[in-house]
């Protein structure tokens, strides 16, 4: 019987093409609308989201507000690491300088650092080495470079070539001893041009930095010790600055992780909601144009109740038909969605890839709203009355 009902039902479907499409188009929208905007925020955030978990959710950020007229000194960081739950910890200063060889020259974001600073923010290395602690302490005058400083100032594509060469930062020589490997998460940076020198060395060039740290990176020895290794550290800034809490700042990167995914959960709620609305009108044409076929399709549901069809019959043809209509715009609004998808991506390069749970739940949801919307329809045809149905001269 289900068999019959499913012909029957598409039979009546692609019988009047225009107006089942018309009718599916509410569904064909809302399916559109629902893995088109999702698909483009998981997108945007997977970038942010692979760029905080290359860097790791055990790492600590603080900056000094007011340091009470004593800074804090390199030295300092050595007491920084016996703390406990502390593994590593490395100073920032961060400049911009022209990065230059000969007639090529470059605005570049220029780091003074120490040799932690590489494993505590998740970099990797394509050539070369990175800064050492004897670099530190002998203010030698080396840099690590990213690989579009080592492009468009040193002139050379391959990595290992950039290695030995000479860059002038703000006139000063610096030997290249390492490049950075290409990042493809969104760079935490403003600028394309990063360098990356020991930190008593950016001192000496660059008059907007002085001895005293006014920020410095930290990682915990593991994951599950980040909030033992924030109020470690929180105890020790306080005993450092006469415990004024507003002399610093701390931030969690693990906190961020956490907020982040709070975000994200919300938007896909607000977008999936937006949608949800989209698939509700489409269940709205749906019933109306069912009820228009139900007072069209009159005489027919007379005769087959005079040759002994029963209500259940009637109302399942009715209501697998417009299940199909429901199907039908599900599968043209995926196919429609991918198609958007991918003239993004062609378009702009950016790659947002249909994610395949919430083509489930739009199937799912079409197949509902079919459903619900489809049973008021089935029901009234599959009650009405043989002989009055026979009679009927609509």
């Amino acid at each position: 019987m289900i068999g019959q009902s499913f012909k029957m039902a598409w039979a009546s479907v692609i019988s009047n093409k225009m107006r089942s499409f018309l009718t599916m188009l509410g569904i064909i929208i809302g399916v559109i609308a629902l893995v088109v905007l999702v698909s483009i925020a998981n997108g945007a955030t997977s970038s942010v989201t692979d760029a905080i978990s290359s860097i790791g959710t055990n790492l600590l950020s603080v900056t000094i507000t007011d340091d009470k007229e004593n800074p804090l000194r390199l030295s300092e960081m050595d007491e920084v690491l016996d703390l406990d739950h502390i593994a590593m910890a490395a100073p920032t200063a961060q400049t911009s300088l022209t990065a230059s060889k000969g007639e090529n020259s470059e605005s570049a974001q220029i780091t003074g650092t120490t040799a932690d600073y590489l494993s505590i923010e998740g970099l990797n290395l394509a050539s070369g080495r990175w800064i050492r602690s004897s670099d530190v302490e002998n203010n030698t005058n080396v840099v690590v470079i990213n690989g579009d400083l080592a492009a468009d100032v040193l002139g050379v594509r391959n990595t290992e070539q950039a290695i030995g060469q000479t860059i002038s930062l703000n006139g000063n020589h610096y030997t290249v001893i390492g490049v950075l490997a290409d990042d493809e998460t969104i760079s935490m940076s403003f600028s394309s041009y990063e360098a990356y020198v020991p930190y008593t060395s950016l001192i000496r060039i660059a008059s907007s930095v002085s001895s005293g740290i006014t920020s410095f990176v930290c990682a915990s020895a593991s994951d599950d010790e980040i909030d033992a290794a924030e109020s470690t550290l929180k105890a020790w800034l306080l005993k450092r600055f006469d415990n004024d809490d507003d002399a610093f700042e701390i931030t969690n990167m693990s906190t961020i992780a956490d907020t982040l995914d709070s975000v994200v959960n919300t938007m896909t709620i607000m977008l999936g909601g937006i949608a949800a609305i989209s698939l509700l009108v489409g269940g709205i044409g749906i019933m109306n144009i069912m009820l228009v076929s139900v007072t069209e399709r009159t005489k027919e549901i007379g005769i087959r109740k005079a040759i002994g069809a029963g209500e259940g019959s009637i109302m399942l043809q009715f209501l697998i038909e417009a299940l199909v209509l429901s199907l039908l715009g599900c599968l043209l609004g995926v196919a429609g969605s991918w198609l958007i998808l991918r003239l993004i991506y062609l378009i702009s390069d950016f790659n947002f890839p249909m994610d395949p749970g919430v083509v489930v739940v739009a199937t799912a949801f079409s197949l509902i709203i079919g459903l619900l919307f489809g049973l008021y329809p089935a029901r009234k045809a599959a009650r009405k009355e043989p002989i009055d149905a026979l009679h009927y001269a609509g």
